[in-house]
Parts: structure tokens; sequence; C-alpha cells
């Protein structure tokens, strides 16, 4: 949890992110270096514009300690106008 309060403040400061929601005790699943893990994590659901999507990517890498944190980005098919306008406004700035 404190990492990922470390990343959110610093990605929402630099202006890579408008907001960062922190989701706790996600049980993630998965194969790495051939091994089968299983880790509890938290879930940071990030808030950008995809002019934005490459820095903040480089920014998450530059400040977690996995040597392969997951960086997903999922396009905004619909959404409250004045809410993306807000997103645009604070990153974008």
């Amino acid at each position: 949890m404190d990492e990922g309060k470390k990343i959110a403040k610093a990605l929402v400061k630099n202006k890579h992110a408008a907001c960062v929601n922190i989701v706790p005790n996600i049980t993630s699943i998965y194969e790495w270096k051939g091994a089968l893990e299983q880790d509890s994590e938290h879930l940071l659901i990030i808030k950008t514009t995809q002019i934005k999507a490459d820095s903040l990517i480089k920014s998450i890498k530059d400040l977690h300690s996995y040597e392969e944190p997951e960086c997903i980005g999922v396009k905004v098919e619909k959404g409250s106008e004045s809410y993306l306008k807000w997103i645009k406004s604070v990153v974008e700035s």
C-alpha cells in the first residue's frame, strides 16, 4: 500500500495523472520466469490521457519495485464529458 500511495502521489503531482484509485488486496496468480506465482497486490486505476500514456508508463517503471510492473491502458469509449475534460485540463496543463 505504501508503494502504491507513493506512486499515485508522484503521478498526480507530476501531472501524469489527474486521479489514481487504489484498490487494495487483489490476488494475482501469474507465471514469472517459469514459476507459478501468487501474490497479494494493490491495483492502481490511473486516469490520464493518450498524450500522457508513454510518460506515465515510464514514470511507473522508474518508481515501482517490480522488474516488470503491470501497465495496461484501457481506452475509454464513453464517459461524463465534464469529467473527461477535467482529466485533460489537469494532465495537459
